[in-house]
């Protein structure tokens, strides 16, 4: 390696540790979030189950926002047994969380399945049930 490319890499690897000193954590946060979901962009489907007795309300990661912030979408008073097939992307955990209140008590289960095989499974009851399940990327591993 001859001197004019040690002192170039030098030379850049300075303006890179100075230019990363001045940023703020907001704005590299926004850059950690941005490279990972341009760098791990494959996408896999998992199917979310709820069963019980009584659910107010589930809500779930439905392949919105980032992978590292996913967004909720909730259904109120859904029927059950519920069942949603949903896409998500990169290392964006799969979650399904069920919300069930009941003076008289309830009983709440949830599963996610990825290829046919349940990755997480929880159950609640009494009268606050949450039993929400949250699972690693199937991906990831």
């Amino acid at each position: 390696m001859n001197r004019t490319t040690r002192v170039t890499r030098a030379l850049a690897v300075s303006v890179l540790v100075l230019g990363l000193g001045a940023c703020s954590a907001e704005s590299v946060d926004k850059a950690v979030n941005k490279a990972v979901d341009e760098t791990v962009d494959e996408t896999y489907e998992v199917t979310y189950e709820v069963t019980g007795t009584s659910v107010d309300e589930i809500s779930y990661h439905g392949g919105g926002g980032k992978a590292m912030e996913p967004e909720l979408e909730t259904v109120k008073s859904p029927a059950l047994p519920w069942k949603k097939t949903v896409k998500l992307r990169g290392i964006m955990p799969p979650a399904v969380m069920p919300l069930a209140v009941d003076v008289n008590g309830t009983d709440v289960a949830c599963t996610i399945t990825y290829k046919g095989k349940v990755i997480k499974e929880a159950k609640g009851d009494g009268m606050l049930s949450t039993g929400g399940c949250v699972a690693v990327s199937p991906i990831v591993g």
